[in-house]
């Protein structure tokens, strides 16, 4: 009796047109037809054809000799299920969401099926490609943009790059955050690089010791508000990387307002969370 792997990686090449992809992996690795095909639906099947390699979904997808199937077969990964995102605008070349705390901002080798752009692929209507554009940490909240045409994507991802999209967030500290006139600067490398976090505070609570922040952000480096709040002496609540790791609570980390020039019709785009979904002290 064979064991089904928990985390294993299956590699095999097209030699005959009559095969089929289930067929072939299913033969390479012991795994039922049925466990093949939801791998494949997942995100964890990549068919390299011709010099390019992207994820096959279909199970009658007609292949030919010299291609080259890869399977990812994570169980635990597989078997997750996807934190339902909220739509809040659909712009139709592109469309913006919330993200909840635990879903993915893109997936990887082993699945996708529980990040943002899958599910606006599987769920939005009419049903169209999706692509992604940024990233939020998978602990954080908020606003994530998801383009449907290679265009819209490849636009906006240049006005992220280009530092033409205006961010805010909201955040909740520990301890008590220096209030002021005008918002204190913090400008700290990150990995090597120069990084700047505009931050003002909002409310304080002496009892709880935990400020409430905006942050804005000039730079998009990796964790940069997590990093920046962390190495100024004031955690986010809900860090279990750079925190104490001792909060109960979720990282109280939210995306909430975009603002940029929409690079396809022009016109100026100012999106802000509505209150229901805001970190609350």
């Amino acid at each position: 009796m064979m064991v089904t792997p928990v985390r294993s990686e299956f590699h095999v090449e097209i030699t005959s047109s009559d095969t089929n992809a289930v067929d072939a992996l299913a033969e390479v690795s012991g795994l039922s037809k049925q466990r093949i095909k939801m791998a494949m639906q997942r995100g964890a099947a990549w068919l390299t054809t011709r010099g390019s390699c992207r994820r096959i979904r279909r199970a009658k997808k007609v292949l030919r000799a010299g291609d080259a199937l890869d399977l990812y077969y994570d169980e635990t990964v597989l078997l997750s299920a996807p934190v339902a995102p909220t739509l809040m605008v659909d712009e139709g070349d592109y469309s913006l969401w919330f993200k909840p705390c635990g879903l993915l901002s893109q997936g990887s080798k082993w699945g996708d099926h529980c990040t943002v752009s899958r599910w606006a692929e599987q769920h939005l209507t009419p049903q169209r490609p999706s692509f992604i554009i940024h990233r939020l940490d998978r602990a954080a909240t908020g606003f994530i943009l998801v383009g449907h045409t290679k265009k819209a994507a490849a636009a906006l991802s240049n006005l992220f790059q280009a530092r033409e999209i205006e961010k805010r967030y909201r955040v909740i500290v520990h301890g008590e955050f220096p209030e002021a006139a005008s918002p204190a600067t913090i400008n700290i490398e990150i990995d090597g690089k120069a990084a700047t976090s505009q931050v003002t505070r909002i409310k304080f609570d002496a009892q709880q010791q935990r400020s409430l922040l905006s942050v804005h952000i000039e730079t998009g480096r990796k964790h940069q508000i997590r990093r920046h709040l962390s190495e100024s002496g004031y955690a986010v609540v809900g860090d279990r990387l750079y925190g104490a790791g001792s909060d109960k609570e979720d990282l109280q980390l939210t995306a909430c307002y975009l603002a940029f020039k929409c690079p396809l019709s022009g016109k100026p785009r100012r999106y802000t969370l509505a209150d229901e979904f805001l970190p609350i002290l």
